[in-house]
């Protein structure tokens, strides 16, 4: 079964810089949309950016301007550059695969901690 694993997570300091990566184990045919989730303590799952085959991205207001998603088709990997992290940014971050018919597959999230 094809997984997602991502990378990058860590602690950084208010201001700081990190970069996330996703990557696909195996191939996966129909896919729609790549993007990244995050869900801090005691709150629900959020989006973070998706970015979609043709290149369409989409941005949650919070992150916008500093947050940047870029993906290989080829290589089936989805990136997160997170810039001006902020204490509030502290989350765990999930990677997202949309694909046709209707199926979503999640990786299993990598702790991004901003100390301030």
């Amino acid at each position: 079964q094809v997984q997602l694993v991502e990378s990058g997570g860590g602690l950084v300091q208010s201001g700081g810089s990190l970069r996330l990566s996703c990557a696909a184990s195996g191939s996966i045919a129909g896919i729609l949309v790549m993007g990244w989730y995050r869900q801090a303590p005691g709150k629900q799952r959020e989006l973070v950016a998706t970015m979609s085959t043709d290149g369409y991205t989409n941005y949650a207001e919070s992150v916008k301007g500093r947050f940047t998603i870029s993906r290989d088709n080829a290589k089936i990997t989805v990136y997160l550059q997170m810039n001006s992290l902020k204490p509030e940014d502290t989350a765990v971050y999930y990677c997202n695969v949309f694909f046709r018919p209707a199926m979503a597959l999640w990786g299993k999230g990598t702790l991004v901690t901003v100390s301030s």
